[in-house]
This record gives C-alpha cells, sequence and structure tokens, in this order.
C-alpha cells in the first residue's frame, strides 16, 4: 500500500514553487486540534524550503516569474514574497517575512526558521494532549524569559564618524552570505559611509529617503562606488548639449515645454498657409518667452518632468540651456531635496531662490555603449547620496542591490540602538540555555511549552551547522556545552572554518534590536496559528 506524503513541494508550469497539502484535496473540513496540526504542516513545509538558505554558506533558489524572468537569492524575504503559496498559514508566514524585512531590514530567513521550529515543537505538545492555548502562554513566558536574556548578553559597540570599524564589522556579517561576498569588505565599507553621510547622530535617525540605489549591467561588483550626490538615468536632451555643467543653477519644473492648451476638449481648423504660419509663430514665440523666464532667473539648466519636441530642444540648444528630459517623479524630488531647490508648477512662479545648486553636473559614458547616466555633485545638501552598483548581468546587479539594503538596514539599526548580540547562533544558544533553566522553576504545565521553545531556539544554530557542512547534532552540543562550562555566551557555530568559536574574535555581530525583533514577531505568529482551530470560506456552505 503506498502512503500519500502529508504535503508535497510542487512548481506550476511557470517554475513558482508552491505546497499542496493532503487536507487541500478533501471536501470535508477539519476542526480542532486536527486543523491546527495541518496548519503546523503547512508552516513546517515553509519554512523548510528556506531553511537551507540560512547563514553565510546558506544556498541560493532560482525564482521563475510567470513572464519568465528568473530571480536568484537567497534573502527569505524575497525567496517567499515570489512564491505562490495557497494555504491560508503558509501566507501568514509570508507576512511574517515580509514584517521583519520593513521593521528591520535584516533577518527575514531566521525568523521563518525560528516560527517554524517552534510549531513543529508544538505539534509534539499537542500529541501529549496539552491545550493549544497553554502552550501559546508558555511560549509567550518562554519568549519574555529570551529576550531578557539578549538584553543581558548584549555589549554596546562605540563608533563614530572617525571610527567605522565596528559598523563595517556588522555590514560585513549581514553581506557573509549574500552574493556580493567577494567584494564583501568594499560593500561593507559603502553602506557604512552611505549611512553615516545621511545620519543624524544626534537624533538616532537615519533617513533612507536620502540613500538611492542604482545599477547598471556592465563593469564588475568591484567598480560599484559611492557617489555624494544624485545619479540619474539620463542624458542631456540634444546631444550637442555641453556634457559638463558647472557650478550648476537647477530649474526643476513639473510643466512641459510646450504651448498652452486649453484643458477641455478642443479642436483647431487650419485652412491656409498663413494661418499655419501665423501658428508656428505664435509657438515659436511661446517656446521663447519660456526659455527667457528661465534665462531670467540665471538657470543654467533645466530639469523637467515632461518631454519636449525638437522645436523646443533646438530652441534651448540654440539659447545655451542644456536640459534633461523625462526625469522622474521620485527622481525630481531626490534631486530637490539634494540642491536645496524648489518643483516649479508653472514658468511664471520660476524665481533665483527656488534654483537647485549643486558644483557639478556630467555625464556618465559606459565603454564602447551609447548609455549615459548624469550625475549631480556637490550638492547644497550634502547629505544625499546615490549607491551605483555594477555587475555582470541583471540577476547579479538586483541581489547586489538586495544584499546593500540588508547591510544598510544592519548599519541604521546599529545607528539607532547601538547594542549588538553575537552571531552564528551564539546568541540563540545562551537564550535557549536561560529558557531551559527558567522552566525548572515553573511548576505549571506551561514548563513543558517553555522547554520546548527552548528546542526551537537550537533550530537556528542547527541550520547554520547543517548549511556549513558540519555534522549539526554533535557540533551543537559540543558548543552548548561548552558555553554552560566556560560561562561564554559568546560561542557559537564556526560556519567559515577558522577554527575560533568566539563570534566576538570572528567579528559576527547582530544587532540586538534584529534579534529581539526575530523572537518577539515569531512568538506572535505561532500564538496566532495556535489559536486557530477552524477555517471557513466565506460563502461555503457546510460540507
Amino acid at each position: 500500500m503506498q502512503v500519500q506524503p502529508e504535503a508535497v513541494y510542487a512548481t506550476d508550469e511557470y517554475g513558482r514553487p508552491f505546497i499542496i497539502l493532503r487536507e487541500q484535496g478533501r471536501k470535508t473540513r477539519s476542526h480542532g486540534i486536527e486543523a491546527i496540526k495541518s496548519h503546523v504542516l503547512a508552516a513546517r513545509t515553509v519554512a523548510n524550503i528556506i531553511r537551507t538558505s540560512l547563514g553565510p554558506r546558506g544556498l541560493d533558489k532560482i525564482l521563475i516569474s510567470p513572464d519568465g524572468d528568473i530571480t536568484v537569492t537567497n534573502d527569505g524575504a524575497t525567496i517567499l514574497s515570489q512564491m505562490e503559496v495557497e494555504h491560508q498559514i503558509a501566507k501568514l508566514l509570508v507576512q511574517l517575512s515580509k514584517s521583519q524585512d520593513d521593521e528591520i531590514g535584516d533577518g527575514t530567513t531566521g525568523v521563518v526558521v525560528l516560527a517554524g521550529a517552534l510549531l513543529e515543537q508544538s505539534e509534539a505538545l499537542l500529541d501529549r494532549g496539552i491545550h493549544p492555548i497553554r502552550i501559546a502562554d508558555g511560549f509567550d513566558k518562554a519568549c519574555t524569559v529570551a529576550v531578557e536574556q539578549l538584553d543581558r548578553i548584549s555589549d554596546r559597540v562605540p563608533f563614530s564618524l572617525e571610527n567605522k570599524q565596528n559598523l563595517i564589522k556588522t555590514a560585513t556579517t549581514s553581506l557573509g552570505s549574500k552574493i556580493v561576498s567577494k567584494e564583501i569588505q568594499r560593500f561593507a565599507e559603502i553602506a557604512v559611509d552611505a549611512v553615516l553621510t545621511v545620519a543624524d547622530l544626534e537624533r538616532r535617525d537615519v533617513p533612507f529617503d536620502l540613500i538611492k540605489v542604482d545599477g547598471k549591467v556592465g563593469g564588475s561588483l568591484a567598480d560599484s562606488t559611492l557617489i555624494k550626490g544624485v545619479l540619474i538615468d539620463k542624458d542631456m536632451s540634444h546631444p550637442q548639449m555641453p556634457s559638463i555643467v558647472k557650478d550648476a543653477k537647477l530649474a526643476i519644473l513639473t510643466c512641459p515645454f510646450e504651448p498652452p492648451r486649453p484643458k477641455t476638449k478642443h479642436k483647431l481648423d487650419i485652412t491656409s498657409v498663413e494661418e499655419y504660419k501665423k501658428l508656428r509663430d505664435y509657438e515659436k514665440e511661446k517656446f521663447e518667452d519660456m526659455i527667457r523666464m528661465v534665462k531670467d532667473t540665471g538657470a543654467n539648466l533645466v530639469i523637467c518632468q515632461w518631454g519636449f519636441d525638437d522645436e523646443a530642444n533646438h530652441l534651448l540648444m540654440q539659447n545655451d540651456l542644456p536640459a534633461v528630459r523625462w526625469v522622474g517623479g521620485p527622481e525630481i524630488e531626490l534631486i530637490a531635496i539634494a540642491t536645496q531647490g524648489r518643483i516649479v508648477p508653472r514658468f511664471e512662479d520660476l524665481t533665483p531662490e527656488k534654483l537647485g545648486k549643486a558644483g557639478i553636473v556630467r555625464e556618465l559614458t559606459f565603454g564602447t555603449t551609447r548609455d549615459k547616466m548624469l550625475v549631480i555633485e556637490e550638492c547644497a545638501n550634502t547629505r544625499a547620496v546615490t549607491i551605483f552598483v555594477r555587475g555582470s548581468n541583471k540577476m547579479i546587479v538586483d541581489e547586489a542591490k538586495r544584499a546593500l539594503h540588508d547591510a544598510l538596514c544592519a548599519v541604521r539599526n546599529l545607528v539607532v540602538d547601538n547594542r549588538v548580540v553575537y552571531g552564528g547562533g551564539a546568541a540563540d544558544i545562551s537564550s535557549s540555555i536561560a529558557v531551559a533553566k527558567a522552566a525548572d522553576e515553573i511548576p505549571s504545565i506551561e514548563q513543558y511549552a517553555m522547554r520546548a521553545f527552548a528546542s526551537a531556539l537550537d533550530a537556528i544554530p542547527l541550520a547554520l551547522a547543517e548549511n556549513s557542512g558540519l555534522s549539526p547534532i554533535e557540533t551543537l552540543a559540543e558548543v552548548k556545552s561548552r558555553q554552560v562550562t566556560e560561562n561564554n555566551p559568546r560561542l557559537g557555530i564556526d560556519c567559515s572554518g577558522k577554527g575560533e568559536s568566539d563570534m566576538k574574535k570572528q567579528f559576527v555581530y547582530d544587532p540586538l534590536i534584529s534579534k529581539r525583533q526575530q523572537y518577539l514577531l515569531a512568538t506572535q505568529l505561532v500564538r496566532a496559528v495556535l489559536k486557530i482551530d477552524d477555517v471557513i470560506v466565506a460563502g461555503e456552505a457546510e460540507g
């Protein structure tokens, strides 16, 4: 007799992964404990898929979109957001990684692995007849103990604009598992310099709006640079316009270089050559008026959100007024912030005070291609920066951008709160030991749930050891016993094979707020899942 598997991991005709549960094939609904077990199964299947992507030796996944685009990544949030999941609980796990990504920006794989491990442990407790609410309460108590332990073992890392080494080490930890690891030092320095340029250290605030990450295929990862200014994927509207403008005064316009037209539907009949000439002269006169209004303010460069036709382009060139057209809304806003100019919706409103100021505006050219980009540097507001990523193909550029986002978030978290715990599973093992100890002192039935929580915390170091090619159980047991005997919470899994388990000596840092958020979010989700004992589809009658 062939036994049907509880869950099947399959792909659709586009290659997108999804999960088929045996429950989905049945007409009858499961209730109570059976329903909770089916939810646990769905969550566990999702967690197992991305478990292999955890850590510096984690493997990548290739995701194929409906239109055939491929994404190669080991970023948990990206993998889950592009997976086609049908089960309701699996969707909750996707949202869990997204909330970790939105709030913290790093640790998106770890939070899902932890949630999957907690649900796996809770299934064993349900089999022993413990009520789901008592399990959820026990997990809550254990989470409180684990978070308190994180606070106890955390260290403050000093940093300043002059001494950036600790921030660079944190960025290096974040980038260690990414595709950019060959140029890890360069990318870590770029991420730290970008954050410190825009950060307000007194208020401990990092406005990410001022950091733009752009990329272009061609060159290698080593050619990626940090530009103190704004980079836009445009060039001058006319090939004979100057490619460099020094001491630029920018007129930033959201009105087109076009003759005024009635807002309502209009119709103009031209029946003779004289009428046509009159219309042409009127249009030329209007163009010249517009250019005169811009020139009168002292502007020597026009940034326009809309396009303009050949005649307007020709007149702009004749009047020595370089222009850039079709600049998108977000880019116009960034240029306005960087150059401290005002976005002007009508030519009549343009005044010298509203012009943006930049030391130099120049075109960038790339190799033998005709591609050009525009760099606005030495801006009035020196806090706006652009990270320009290069790579041999689009896939690598996209993955490098995602890696940089994680590194920027890790550095930002340290600027907000400069406490760190140590990576390589060291903090998880230490919290696991603390929770197991606390469970021994609780007389009620919640002690079982607390011990289960301690076992679930071991899932992260186990996965790290497994992905690094080590024997998971032996490695974890050895590190755990050393942590207890040496009373050293910095000991973790040596993923890089350097022969050193002390993560402080390996400089493997995790921001405290990132690790704390992982525990809190995973526990909240598991508590919510344990309280769901039925799924009712709107509009469906009882089967």
